[in-house]
């Protein structure tokens, strides 16, 4: 299923949510749109929280940079572009704890890095 990431800096960029990684977080996720919320950066990543309560599903430690993941203690949806604190090395993308990747990015991640804590951001159906 598309979906279209907006914000202010970055305008908007498309996105994938992929319901065969995570079908009952992504099926969650999608009756829950349009959200909107203030951004939180942590590193690479920009988080915010979701009206959306689901346990963990094929939970991950480590994910691939332009990432999509569901945060289960924050509520939160996280797009991953590059390294976190929690990042062991500088080629490694590692959530605070476990996520359940739902999707990813299409096209280039790194436009992410322009969006700042408090910017608006919305994610849409495409």
């Amino acid at each position: 299923m598309e979906i279209v990431v907006r914000s202010p800096r970055v305008g908007e960029v498309r996105a994938l949510l992929e319901e065969d990684r995570a079908p009952k977080t992504v099926a969650a996720l999608y009756q829950a749109l349009p959200l909107k919320a203030q951004a939180s950066r942590w590193g690479k990543e920009i988080y915010f929280a979701t009206p959306v309560a689901v346990e963990l599903e094929k939970g991950v430690d480590v994910v691939e940079k332009g990432a999509i993941g569901y945060w289960p203690p924050g509520r939160a949806l996280c797009l991953f572009f590059g390294p976190t604190p929690a990042s062991r090395h500088p080629g490694e993308i590692r959530p605070a704890s476990p996520v359940t990747v739902v999707g990813r990015i299409l096209g280039d991640p790194d436009v992410l890095d322009r969006v700042r804590d408090g910017d608006p951001i919305e994610i849409l159906p495409a």
